[in-house]
């Protein structure tokens, strides 16, 4: 049987983590969490389990990860954040696959259902639900990528889906959307090349809503439906008007 390393981010997350954590230790050989600064009750919780978090400042998702990686003592990595709880199905597919786990190129994807506002949802931008990241794969072969958002493992030949429900309860108050929408597309700005523009910046947020709450089906999710379908109309407007300020008052 191989021996799994999991890797948790951390931040202000005792929301859910105690919800987070329990699953992962009965999977895990070792248990690695990095904390970027929290000051709500994050530290007492992983005291409870007996975990002591690595502290690093957060810079990007991709190089928090593969900070935590770096300090796995094992080969075979599971990196989860802590807003996900895997069920037990989850749990009793990843306890097989570490009989099974022989093939460092290839790498297996997280069965992950989105809930926004408590409630799981359709879509939310950018992706649909339930969608299937890469979380569990051999490290000798592959890391996160630095994307500023939406970063991802790279480096493996194929994947596989792991049996299960991961919950990913996500965007938990319109305060935290609006504080994520910000973050985000300010990240995005400041680490990739967007063109500025106001046409596209109008153009994209209408064409955005159409798609996220008609194409993606958003409107069966009811009033949270418009919520997520207004995120994505958005972050395609900020995106393109920051990127349009930030151009006009350069130094």
């Amino acid at each position: 049987m191989k021996k799994l390393s999991v890797c948790v981010l951390t931040f202000n997350s005792e929301r859910l983590l105690e919800a987070c954590i329990e699953p992962l230790t009965r999977i895990a050989d070792e248990l690695i969490v990095v904390d970027s600064g929290s000051s709500d009750g994050t530290l007492a919780i992983l005291e409870k389990f007996g975990l002591t978090p690595l502290s690093r400042p957060y810079s990007t998702h991709g190089s928090q990860m593969n900070f935590a990686i770096d300090h796995a003592s094992h080969d075979w990595v599971l990196c989860m954040d802590s807003d996900e709880v895997i069920d037990e199905a989850t749990v009793n597919a990843i306890l097989k696959l570490k009989q099974e786990l022989d093939d460092p190129t290839l790498a297996y994807r997280i069965t992950r259902h989105w809930f926004v506002l408590g409630q799981e949802v359709h879509a939310i931008y950018p992706v649909s639900s339930p969608d299937y990241p890469v979380r569990l794969f051999n490290r000798s072969i592959a890391r996160f990528n630095d994307a500023p958002v939406d970063d991802r493992p790279a480096g493996f030949a194929d994947t596989r889906i792991i049996a299960g429900f991961v919950r990913h309860d996500t965007f938990y108050t319109i305060h935290e959307i609006f504080k994520k929408l910000n973050d985000y597309t300010t990240r995005l700005v400041k680490f990739k090349k967007v063109s500025p523009s106001l046409a596209r910046a109008f153009a994209s947020s209408i064409a955005s809503f159409w798609k996220w709450y008609v194409v993606k089906q958003a409107w069966k999710d009811g009033r949270v439906g418009l919520v997520t379908a207004t995120y994505a109309s958005w972050y395609a407007y900020l995106k393109y008007m920051k990127a349009w300020f930030q151009a006009r008052h350069k130094p």
